[in-house]
């Protein structure tokens, strides 16, 4: 009753004009935001499109969190950098970090403003990858590289049937076993021989070279932690 009493004395305090001048605003904002809706229900259905079209991995388990990169040693170029977002923006340990050229890497430690993610292209990163054009698994590591030159990782477990090189690269994603979803670009297949044991393959793996250069990211937070 208290509101009621004071919503009607505050429309008696303003003349009709005021009155009617405000309606005309509200009915403007109500129909710009009926646009926007209209509007992103139209985005949605080009992203679901252009996903399918282009075969690019959908993202609905996961909240993407931009953040730009504020640190990177020069004695672990290849190995880690950091970001200016942590525990204030809800990231966690094991999330995957990504780019426009796919991964970057997953979050190593998080602090309360900033996290270090550990890059892909760091000796101690594996995960599970496949081939362009073929759905068996492969594994991927991370390989030694120097400072500021390329990088480049290493292929295990390939299947003899498979080949690559230089002038006939494949592109590897990732298979979608542990953090990353699956469809992400690792990178590109430029040589694979037969390995020791003379039942897979083995191979190199050319990392895109803006991994060099990134400025911002984009953190995968699992919206279902467990």
């Amino acid at each position: 009753h208290v509101r009621d009493l004071q919503e009607y004395w505050s429309l008696r305090l303003h003349s009709n004009d005021e009155l009617i001048q405000a309606g005309r605003d509200l009915g403007r904002l109500t129909a710009s935001y009926e646009d926007k809706v209209q509007e992103n229900a139209v985005l949605h259905d080009e992203i679901s499109r252009l996903e399918d079209l282009l075969r690019l991995p959908a993202f609905a388990e996961f909240r993407q969190e931009h953040a730009r990169v504020v640190q990177r040693d020069f004695s672990g170029w290849w190995q880690q950098m950091v970001i200016r977002k942590g525990r204030n923006f809800g990231l966690m340990v094991g999330a995957p970090v990504i780019f426009a050229g796919g991964v970057v890497g997953r979050v190593k430690e998080v602090h309360a403003y900033t996290s270090v993610v550990e890059l892909i292209s760091d000796p101690s990163v594996r995960l599970a990858g496949v081939v362009e054009g073929d759905q068996r698994p492969v594994s991927y590591q991370g390989g030694n590289n120097p400072t500021f030159g390329p990088a480049q990782g290493a292929i295990e477990f390939v299947p003899l049937d498979i080949y690559a090189s230089k002038t006939a690269p494949k592109t590897l994603y990732t298979y979608g076993l542990g953090v990353f979803p699956p469809g992400l670009v690792i990178g590109q297949i430029t040589r694979v021989e037969p390995g020791a044991d003379g039942l897979f393959k083995t191979g190199e793996v050319r990392l895109d070279p803006r991994l060099a250069s990134l400025t911002e990211v984009t953190v995968l937070v699992p919206l279902n932690p467990e």
